[in-house]
C-alpha cells in the first residue's frame, strides 16, 4: 500500500522539482554571474545602489500598482461573490464570471486598447457629449483598470467558495441573539470568509507584482514593474545575470506576501 501510494506522488513531486525548484535554482545560479559570465555581487550592488535608485523605485512601484489593482478587485469581488451566492443558480453565473479567463490575455489587451484608443468607443461616446477626445490610454487609469478586469475572476472564485462554505446556522443565530445585517456581517460573515480573501489576494498581487505585457501595450511604458525590467535584461539588453537578480527579489517578494496573508493561528 506504501509503495503505490509512493507510486501516485512520484509524477507530483517529478513535477515540482523540473518546473519549480529547478527554474528557480537556475535564476538564483545565474543571478551571481555578469553579462560577461563572471562570477560575482555587482548584479546585487547594482539593485540596491543604482543611480537615482532605479531598481528601488522600480520595486516600490510594482507593490504600489499591485496593491492598487488588489485593492480595486477586492472591493469589486467581494461584494459581487457575496451576491452570487444568494443567487438561485450561482454556478451558471459563477461560470459566466470565470469564463474571460478561458480568452488569451494578448486578446484582452487589444480589445481594452480599441476601447481605451483616440478613436475607441469611449471617446466616440465623449465626442457625442461634445467632451472632445481624452488620452485613456497609455495612463495609470487605463493600466489599473485592465489590469483589476484581468484579475477580477482569480479574486472572486476564492471569496465565493469561502462564502458559500459558510454555515448559514451561524447566521441565523446572529440574527436570533439581536445582531442586524452590519454587525452580522462584520462580526461573523467577513471573519469566516477571511480564508477566501487571504487566497484572492495572493492570487492577485502576486501575479500583478510581475505584469509586463500590460505595461507595453495598456501603459505604453509609462508604468515601470519589475516585470519590464526583467523583459528587458532578457531580451534587450541580453544580461540575464541582472535580470536573474530582479527575478530574485521578485520571489522573495512573492514569499513574503505569502507570508503576510497567511492564516495565523491564534
Amino acid at each position: 500500500m506504501k509503495k503505490t501510494s509512493r507510486l501516485v506522488v512520484l509524477p507530483y513531486a517529478l513535477w515540482i522539482l523540473l518546473f519549480v525548484l529547478a527554474p528557480v535554482a537556475m535564476i538564483v545560479y545565474k543571478s551571481f554571474f555578469d553579462i560577461d559570465g563572471n562570477l560575482t555581487l555587482s548584479n546585487y550592488q547594482t539593485y540596491f545602489n543604482s543611480p537615482n535608485m532605479t531598481y528601488l523605485r522600480m520595486s516600490m512601484n510594482s507593490i504600489l500598482y499591485a496593491g492598487i489593482i488588489t485593492l480595486v478587485t477586492l472591493l469589486i469581488s467581494y461584494p459581487t461573490a457575496f451576491f452570487l451566492t444568494q443567487l438561485k443558480h450561482k454556478q451558471l453565473w459563477l461560470m459566466l464570471i470565470i469564463l474571460p479567463t478561458w480568452v488569451n490575455l494578448l486578446l484582452k489587451a487589444y480589445a481594452f486598447i480599441g476601447i481605451f484608443g483616440q478613436h475607441g468607443s469611449i471617446n466616440q461616446f465623449l465626442n457625442f457629449l461634445g467632451l472632445g477626445t481624452q488620452q485613456i490610454l497609455f495612463t495609470d487609469f487605463s493600466f489599473i483598470t485592465v489590469a483589476s478586469y484581468i484579475e477580477i475572476p482569480f479574486m472572486i472564485l476564492p471569496i465565493f467558495n469561502a462564502l458559500d462554505d459558510l454555515d448559514q446556522n451561524l447566521i441565523h443565530a446572529s440574527r436570533d441573539l439581536g445582531a442586524n445585517s452590519w454587525q452580522t456581517f462584520t462580526k461573523v460573515i467577513f471573519p469566516l470568509s477571511m480564508n477566501g480573501v487571504r487566497s484572492g489576494v495572493q492570487a492577485v498581487f502576486i501575479p500583478s507584482l510581475s505584469l509586463f505585457m500590460l505595461t507595453r501595450l495598456i501603459g505604453g511604458n509609462r508604468v515601470i514593474t519589475l516585470g519590464t525590467a526583467i523583459e528587458q535584461h532578457f531580451l534587450t539588453t541580453q544580461n540575464w545575470g541582472m535580470g536573474s537578480t530582479i527575478g530574485v527579489v521578485l520571489i522573495l517578494a512573492m514569499l513574503l506576501t505569502m507570508w503576510l496573508t497567511k492564516e495565523r493561528k491564534k
